[in-house]
């Protein structure tokens, strides 16, 4: 069995840009500590996501490359990949976007966010680049951000046809005025979206591993689903901290998704 550890920081939403930084330092080297080969932080945490009732300062492209400099020293000083959470701006667009960086601090590039949410219409701009895949340390994955694995199952299937054995889906997920507060992961009273989470995995024979803010009375948290649809481990929802969880590689066979076929009009 080729066993794989990953690190999903399920954190609190940072006071500041500054403490974006601070934060992901710090959860990179305790996730370094626990032995994890990759850590994987929630969608637009640096420098924090922009609405949901959030509002971080406005756009600034030297924070960012100084954000994901900072980054890339902490993953080659703790020899850990890292996946971040991030904003980019490319020719004037704000872009939803993750970055990657491998164990040396080498960045591998970045997965932008293709399928808005419409509520991020007027905030950010959808990305025209298309999907790719990732390769560190002896693992291929795929990531996809937010809206696009709950809704979009054909992300998750790129990713798993191209070779994706694991695929993250840094997120952000805030409890609606009266809606139902879950404590177990995919209650059948809650919303449908970590049902879908179930569903990405099994779908595509693919491990898919899904990480939230840690926002009190959330409808999500970060979880980690089986290539089988079956739930491994779940943070506890609303509390800070890093999920740690082994997945056993070979397990994804990535056989539904290499059976797929388009289906015609």
């Amino acid at each position: 069995m080729t066993t794989f550890r990953i690190a999903l920081a399920n954190l609190a939403y940072p006071a500041s840009p500054e403490d974006a930084i601070a934060r992901v330092e710090a959860a990179i080297a305790r996730a370094a500590a626990e032995q994890a080969r990759l850590v994987c932080f929630p969608e637009c945490y640096l420098p924090g996501y922009r609405g949901l009732g959030y509002a971080p300062p406005p756009p600034d492209a030297a924070f960012l490359e100084r954000a994901w400099a900072a980054v890339a020293r902490a993953a080659k000083q703790h020899a850990i990949a890292v996946v971040v959470g991030t904003e980019r701006i490319v020719e004037g667009a704000l872009h939803i976007s993750a970055l990657v960086v491998d164990r040396q601090g080498t960045r591998l590039g970045f997965q932008d966010k293709v399928q808005l949410d419409p509520s991020e219409d007027g905030i950010y701009v959808p990305a025209t680049t298309g999907r790719r895949v990732f390769e560190t340390d002896g693992v291929t994955f795929g990531v996809v951000i937010c809206h696009e694995g709950w809704r979009y199952p054909e992300t998750v299937r790129w990713a798993a046809r191209h070779g994706a054995q694991l695929v993250l889906h840094p997120h952000l997920s805030v409890p609606e005025p009266g809606a139902f507060v879950p404590t177990g992961f995919a209650d059948p009273a809650n919303s449908f979206h970590e049902k879908a989470a179930l569903c990405r995995a099994a779908e595509n024979s693919c491990w898919f591993a899904t990480v939230n803010y840690a926002v009190a009375g959330s409808p999500t948290t970060s979880a980690v689903a089986r290539p089988d649809g079956t739930l491994l481990s779940h943070q506890p929802y609303g509390a800070d901290g890093l999920l740690i969880a082994d997945l056993d590689l070979a397990a994804a066979t990535r056989l539904l998704a290499r059976r797929y076929r388009d289906v015609g009009p």
